[in-house]
């Protein structure tokens, strides 16, 4: 009898890894050797306590979902590894395949950048559409770089674009890049090579923020959307970006104490963060009702685009001129806290920073 053949799962580069957290529950992640270091993926799923035949059985679908994301990443980079090889080697990959290659990868892992991947692509198109990514070099970079500053223009809006949209898609470009490198078809980014004063400068931008009256007018005045009215409050008191919003689920939520508090692994550093929810902060989460813990707790806040557009009318119509965002919720948490006497650490890791 022949040899039991492996499985995708089992010979994949990824692995279904374990933590457990504070609250009692287990956060499954996958882990990826990439040269002498790791990538992390934290899927925001979770194992719970074996406490009832119910939780043994969502933990088991619980696993279930977490081999097929496995699964997947599997052969998204088996794909991308085909495509390189079709081409004989990284001397002969196109940059804008490459570029497609990349945004693919990252629609796969659920990154939201990858439209900003594929954006770039076009944008190159009009530039040098036939470049290699052996050509690259630090010319090419200059080039780009001058292009970018004084001869592309936004279709849009039919002017040259400004020196943070610039930055943007050079960011991208180098991210890009250093993604080659890690799958062997360049040896070295070419971008590391630019001085810093060669970089397009990134102009310092004024970080808006609310008042604790300008909050207060928030919340006597009416929003064209409820939810969004809530979650934006809630990330006011909380200092939660609209992305770990979005992905809150009930399971997320427990207490300890009397003290309720929110379990998440940020999306944009894949850290985990523990906070406590002060009465202002479970005073604007909806009522859970009937839902479950696999159910988000601001709903269908996940599939609702027009965010900051609702945002922007309510903050007129409470009388406030600032130009509001969503992200200017977790710049108004920060600057509550200081105001309310917390110390600069504390606010920090209240906010997930490293430092």
């Amino acid at each position: 009898m022949g040899r039991k053949r492996k499985s995708l799962v089992e010979k994949s580069p990824f692995k279904l890894r374990r933590r457990k957290l504070a609250d009692g529950r287990i956060s499954l992640f996958l882990d990826r050797s990439v040269n002498s270091g790791h990538e992390y993926e934290f899927l925001q799923l979770y194992l719970l306590p074996e406490t009832s035949s119910t939780a043994k059985r969502q933990n088991a679908r619980t696993l279930r979902e977490a081999e097929d994301i496995l699964q997947m990443r599997t052969e998204a980079l088996l794909n991308a590894r085909v495509e390189t090889e079709l081409v004989g080697s990284g001397a002969g990959v196109l940059l804008s395949d490459w570029l497609q290659t990349s945004c693919n990868n990252h629609k796969m892992r659920g990154l939201r950048d990858y439209e900003g991947i594929l954006t770039l692509r076009k944008i190159l198109l009009t530039f040098r559409p036939n470049v290699r990514l052996s050509e690259i070099d630090k010319q090419f970079c200059l080039d780009m770089i001058d292009w970018f500053r004084n001869t592309y223009i936004n279709k849009r809006t039919g002017t040259t674009i400004g020196a943070r949209t610039a930055d943007t898609y050079c960011q991208r470009f180098r991210t890009a890049l250093n993604e080659a490198v890690r799958e062997g078809l360049i040896d070295k980014n070419p971008w590391n090579r630019l001085e810093t004063i060669e970089k397009i400068k990134k102009p310092e931008s004024k970080r808006e923020y609310l008042t604790i009256d300008e909050i207060r007018s928030m919340i006597a005045t009416d929003c064209p959307n409820g939810l969004v009215k809530r979650a934006y409050l809630f990330s006011c008191f909380t200092g939660l970006r609209i992305s770990d919003v979005r992905n809150l689920k009930w399971g997320d939520i427990y207490h300890e104490n009397g003290q309720a508090f929110v379990s998440v692994v940020m999306k944009k550093t894949t850290k985990p963060l523990y906070i406590p929810l002060s009465g202002q902060a479970l005073k604007w989460m909806p009522e859970k009702g009937e839902s479950t813990s696999d159910d988000y707790v601001f709903g269908n806040l996940v599939n609702y685009g027009n965010v900051n557009e609702n945002l922007k009318k309510w903050a007129e119509a409470a009388g406030i001129r600032k130009h509001i965002s969503y992200h200017t919720s977790r710049h108004s948490f920060a600057t509550m806290m200081l105001t309310l006497g917390a110390d600069l650490y504390t606010v920090s890791k209240l906010l997930g920073h490293s430092s």
